[in-house]
Formats: C-alpha cells, structure tokens, sequence
C-alpha cells in the first residue's frame, strides 16, 4: 500500500496508537526522518514530544554496514556475530564509536536546541521512526529509553522487515509495525516521498510541539508549479539479461543532459541522498535515472553486492539501454556514483561501448574499480568529507592512479554519509556544477578521452 510522506505515514500509525490516548505517555522521534511520523504521533495523541538520539555504527570503509549502535547515556549495543565476521578490531570499534559519539552530542544539542531533555522515568517511551531496516538503531533506543527510566517501551514504525521488527521486539514491551512487506530492502520503498529530513525541520517541529502544536501560518504561493512539471517522472522496469531492475526516470523540458545514479552497497535507487541530489540536477535541466544495480533477491548475496564488473556491466546496459529511449536517446550522458556504486560508474565509464562525458562520486571507493582507474579518461570529480578520513586517503590515490583529468572536493567537517548540516547541499550543488560544465549541449559530442 506504500505511505504519501512521512505525515501521512505518522497519521495512519496514530490511529493504531489510539489506546495510548490519555495515558503518561512521551513520544520519542529518532532524528532525522523519524521525527515528522513522531509529530503527527504526539499531535494525535495529546502527548509531549522530543527525539531519543542514537547514532548506528558501520564498518570502517564500508560505513552503511552497521556493526551496532549508541545512544544518550553511554548505551552500546554492538553485533558481536558480524564483528566477528567482518573480522574487526577493538581498535577499529574505538575509532568508530570515538566519530560518532561527537556526532550523537552534536546532534542531540541541535535538535533540542537549548531545551531539557522531558524526563521519562516512570512513564511510557513511544518511540517512533519512519521504518526498521537493521533494526540496530531502534534497539538502542530501547536501551537508552530504560537507562533513563521508562517503565514501559513501546516502538513504532510504519514499515520494516518482520524478521528484524521481532529482533527490536526482544528489547522492547511491544512493537507496532503497519506494513511488512515480504519483499523488504529498503525503508524508502515504502514511501513516494522519502526526501531527507533536515535538522532546522527537526527543531522546528519539537518547538512546534511545545508551543501545542500550533500550524505554521500558510504562505501564499509565489509562482505556478505547474510551470515545473517534468516531462517524464514515472517509475520503469529495465530488462537486463535475465533480470528486471527497477529504476525512477526523470526528464525535465528541454533537458540538457542525463545523470545515471550508481548507488552503493545496502542502498537503492530509493536512496534519500541520491533522491536530493537527482531533484537538484532536475531542477538544473538534467534529467536523471535512478535504478537499482541489483535485483531484490540478489542484494542478499554480498558477493554480488562487491561485485563491480557485474554493476559495471549492468550500469553499461541501462546506459545503452537510454540511447534507444526517443526522450534520452540524444542527451549527453554522466555517471553519479555513491561507494561502491562509484567504483562501477569509473569502470563503466571506460567501457567503449557507452559515451560518457562527466562522473562524479559521492563518498566513493574508487580503490574497487582496480586497473580501471588507469583507463579513466572521462572527467572524474571526486566528493569526499574531510572527516571520512579512510575514504579520503583511497580517493587521493585514485587521482593519482587516473589518467585524465580528475578533481577532488573535501566538504569541510563531513562524515561518510554527509548527514552534517548543509553538508548534502554542498555535495548536490558541486555535482550540479561539474555536470552543467562539463555535459555538452545537445547535439555537441566531445571525446571522452581528452586529458
């Protein structure tokens, strides 16, 4: 059945909570996207509202695979199977932990902005977020919600894996999921709009709360939106060998280039980072094609997931696959590559089957794309936070390995994932930027191997 946004999925998660009405309840949103579910939540049922901040840990190089997470109060909970499986060190776990223990105070100060924390002992944690995926980051809010005294836990999510919402219901007194979709991969596919959330409209939303749920006034509008309406937006299913893969295709007016997202491993093409990004080059005049590198089935299997000649393979056949498309057939073509998914933009992108004019990677491993990167001569930009230290170090390798001309850009205080303040804004308007340069107009062919 899916949910418009995340109001709407907090309005229809209200209606299941309706027995709490009347009772000592605090209603608790996991920032970000948690947060505006929470809010209709708490507005439904009466109830006070604020967020109980937790931070997932992932594995060094590979920070979307979380090993555990912590929470407010010195709460750790930590996977020991699959620390032992991905083999890693009390040195490594430190590192980690050290990272996002700066994060978790930043983030708690910022959206209470000033405000005490609303005291829960004795009274019943509601905690909300805006579905379970590893169910890691709920389970430590569990723990935290119990080490600040709660006397009751309950969590709520609208969507979310049933294997995963039993394991967060072993830490908590109940769990109240209104979809488990058999087909699961992702929070995002349950959701039209999955945009990011931000941390003024966090703020904003806990001080709506407190001043009693009071609607912001509406603002006249300033223009017709109907003047910015695409051309195409629709969802598409691309026939490739023997699988389907599912992508979002955007073509705007008079688009002047397209942008094929190649998304990291444990994402999709549902990925709220690379949604941003892709409206941000939409409203530049590209069009853009998100799709899912592999199938459902397959993103069980790690090996595929790190399996680069397959992506690659896959990112040449869709890309082939536009060109017979009469809206993208003639559109100069760029890569946009997040992780793992940059290392299969640069392999894809030496391929002399496609034409590609740009790439740019976000957070990439440009280490997997391997005697590739000695071939690239398609113009590569390279986006990396100044604090993904390890990441960092792999891409300035890279320059040095590639060919032709390749550019990086540090975003300042930035970690893996850019969740920091503007930090999303900074890696969307530098990909806006490298594209509009270097895609050209229409009709106008440039040789992907210039220096």
């Amino acid at each position: 059945m899916g949910f418009a946004d995340r109001t709407e999925a907090g309005r229809r998660l209200a209606r299941r909570l309706d027995t709490f009405r009347g009772q000592d309840v605090v209603v608790l949103g996991l920032p970000r996207g948690g947060v505006p579910v929470a809010y209709e939540v708490a507005k439904a049922l009466h109830a006070p509202l604020d967020v109980i901040v937790v931070r997932k840990l992932g594995v060094p190089y590979q920070p979307e695979l979380a090993f555990g997470a912590i929470g407010e109060g010195g709460v750790r909970v930590i996977d020991a199977d699959f620390v032992e499986r991905v083999d890693l060190t009390c040195t490594d776990i430190a590192d980690v932990e050290q990272r996002q223990l700066a994060e978790l105070s930043r983030r708690a100060d910022r959206s209470r902005d000033g405000f005490d924390r609303i005291p829960l002992t004795g009274r019943t944690a509601l905690i909300v977020d805006d579905g379970v995926a590893t169910g890691a980051t709920a389970r430590a809010a569990c723990q935290v919600a119990r080490a600040q005294g709660a006397a009751r836990i309950i969590v709520a999510v609208p969507i979310g894996p049933r294997s995963q919402i039993e394991m967060v219901g072993r830490e908590a007194d109940e769990v109240v999921c209104l979809e488990t979709p058999a087909g699961f991969f992702a929070v995002g596919q349950g959701y039209r709009d999955f945009s990011q959330t931000t941390d003024e409209e966090v703020t904003g939303l806990l001080e709506r709360a407190r001043d009693g749920f009071r609607e912001p006034a509406a603002r006249a509008p300033v223009r017709d939106i109907a003047d910015d309406l695409p051309l195409r937006d629709e969802d598409i299913e691309i026939v490739v060998g023997r699988v389907r893969l599912a992508g979002h295709l955007v073509v705007p007016e008079n688009p002047i280039g397209i942008v094929v997202f190649a998304h990291g491993s444990g994402s999709s093409r549902l990925s709220p980072r690379n949604r941003y990004v892709a409206d941000v080059l939409n409203r530049a005049g590209l069009a853009t094609l998100l799709f899912d590198l592999l199938t459902a089935a397959e993103e069980g299997d790690r090996t595929l997931v790190f399996d680069i000649d397959l992506l690659a393979e896959r990112l040449v056949q869709v890309t082939r696959w536009l060109a017979t498309k009469p809206d993208t057939a003639d559109l100069p073509v760029g890569y946009f590559g997040a992780s793992t998914g940059a290392a299969a933009a640069l392999c894809a992108g030496t391929d002399p089957r496609v034409e590609i004019q740009a790439i740019v990677c976000r957070g990439g491993r440009p280490d997997l794309a391997g005697e590739c990167l000695t071939k690239v001569h398609t113009r590569p930009l390279l986006i990396v936070g100044s604090r993904d230290e390890a990441v960092l170090d792999l891409n300035r390798r890279a320059q040095a390995v590639i060919p032709g001309k390749c550019r990086i850009e540090i975003v300042p205080e930035a970690t893996h994932l850019f969740e920091e303040p503007g930090a999303l804004e900074q890696v969307a308007e530098l990909a806006r930027m490298w594209f509009t340069t270097y895609l050209p107009p229409r009709g106008v062919r440039r040789s992907g191997h210039q220096g």
